[in-house]
C-alpha cells in the first residue's frame, strides 16, 4: 500500500492555558493555546515539508472546534480526529515556575482525549504511514490505553518505524510505578526513543546519563536511535555505538519552554525520514542535534507551540546568526 503519510501520531490534543500577564486586579491572565505533545510534533514536521495525520479525540465543544481548526490550519490531516458527544475537551493549566520550568494542572477526569476507543483504530492508519509516533499520556487511562496498545500492534505488523517520547507528567498517573510499567511496554517496541534528562534518571535510577543510556540499550535492544534532551545543557544522540553531543542555543529572548521538547522531537523524526536508521555517521547526528536544538530555542521565544512552529529557513538562519 502506498505510504500517504510520513508520520501518524496518536495521543492527547488539548488546550494549554498559559499565563499571559496580570489583570488590573492582580490576577493571572491565561491564553487558551492549542496543544498536546503529539500534535505539536506534527505541526513542526509540517513546517519541514512532511505529510502528517493525527489520531485522537476532542470534545464536541468550542475548544474541540478550536483544536480541529488549529490542526487543519497547520495542514495536519484530521480524518482520524474524533469527537466525544459527552466528555469535554481536555484542559491543562501551565504555570511558569521561578526557575523557568513549568507546573501542569490537568482537567482530565475524564477528558475527551482518554475516550478514544480500540474500535476507532483501523489498519489503514498504519498501512499508509512510514512512522508511528506516540507519547505515554495515552497509556494513563482507559479506554485510550487499549486503543494505544492496538495501534502499537498494528504499527508493528505494517512495518512502521515506531518513535516514542515518554513525556512524563506525574500528576496524570495513579503512581510512578504504574507509569514505569506502561512506559517500559512501549520501550520494548519502539525503534527510536527521545527521552529527557529527568526522565532517564527516574526510569533507570542512574544519575550518570551515559550509564542510563547503556542501561536502556541493554534492556531494550530494539532501540536503534536514542536522543537525550538536557534543556539548557543541550542534547546528546546515541546510535550504533556512536555518541555525539551538541550545546543548546541559549537566548535572552526566551519567554517559556512549552513545546521545546516537541519541536526537538519533530526534528529527530524528520532526520529519520531523511536518513533511515542504518549507516548514520557521527557528523549526521551532530547536524541533527544542532538543527533540533536551534528549532527548540526558537519556539521558546514565543508563547504557545502548535501554531507558532518555525519554518526550516528560520532555523537555518538562526544557526548562521549564532555562528554555528
Amino acid at each position: 500500500m502506498k505510504k500517504n503519510f510520513d508520520v501518524v501520531a496518536l495521543g492527547e490534543l488539548l488546550i494549554d492555558f498559559t499565563q499571559h500577564g496580570i489583570s488590573e486586579q492582580g490576577n493571572p491572565l491565561f491564553e487558551a493555546n492549542p496543544g498536546g505533545a503529539p500534535a505539536n510534533v506534527l505541526s513542526m514536521l509540517e513546517k519541514l515539508g512532511r505529510k502528517t495525520a493525527f489520531v485522537g479525540k476532542v470534545g464536541d465543544d468550542g475548544f474541540g472546534n478550536q483544536l480541529d481548526d488549529a490542526l487543519k490550519e497547520q495542514n495536519i490531516d484530521t480524518r482520524w480526529l474524533y469527537r466525544d458527544k459527552v466528555v469535554h475537551t481536555t484542559l491543562a493549566l501551565v504555570h511558569k515556575l521561578p526557575n523557568g520550568d513549568r507546573d501542569f494542572s490537568f482537567y482530565r477526569k475524564p477528558g475527551a482525549d482518554v475516550m478514544l476507543t480500540a474500535d476507532e483504530i483501523g489498519e489503514e492508519m498504519f498501512a499508509s504511514t512510514r512512522i508511528f509516533h506516540l507519547g505515554s499520556l495515552s497509556l494513563t487511562e482507559e479506554p485510550v490505553k487499549i486503543a494505544t496498545i492496538k495501534a502499537l500492534e498494528l504499527a508493528k505488523q505494517h512495518g512502521c518505524i515506531i518513535t516514542f517520547d515518554p513525556n512524563l507528567r506525574p500528576p496524570l498517573w495513579d503512581s510512578l510505578e504504574t507509569a514505569k510499567k506502561e512506559i517500559a511496554y512501549v520501550m520494548e517496541r519502539c525503534d527510536v526513543l527521545k527521552i529527557s534528562d529527568n526522565e532517564i534518571t527516574w526510569f533507570t535510577g542512574e544519575d550518570d546519563y551515559d550509564a542510563g543510556v547503556s542501561w536502556l540499550f541493554a534492556h531494550y535492544p530494539n532501540i536503534r536511535l536514542l536522543t537525550l534532551s538536557m534543556g539548557p545543557d543541550g542534547s546528546r544522540a546515541y546510535c550504533h555505538g556512536v555518541k555525539v553531543e551538541e550545546p543548546a542555543f541559549l537566548s535572552d529572548k526566551t519567554v517559556e519552554t512549552t513545546g521545546a521538547g516537541d519541536t526537538f522531537c519533530a526534528c529527530l523524526l524528520n532526520f529519520v525520514l531523511e536518513h533511515g536508521l542504518e549507516d548514520i555517521s557521527a557528523t549526521d547526528l551532530q547536524e541533527m542535534l544542532k538543527f533540533g536544538n536551534a528549532a527548540a530555542s526558537l519556539i521558546t521565544m514565543k508563547k504557545g507551540a502548535l501554531r507558532v512552529m518555525p519554518e526550516r529557513k528560520d532555523v537555518e538562519n538562526y544557526i548562521r546568526e549564532c555562528g554555528r
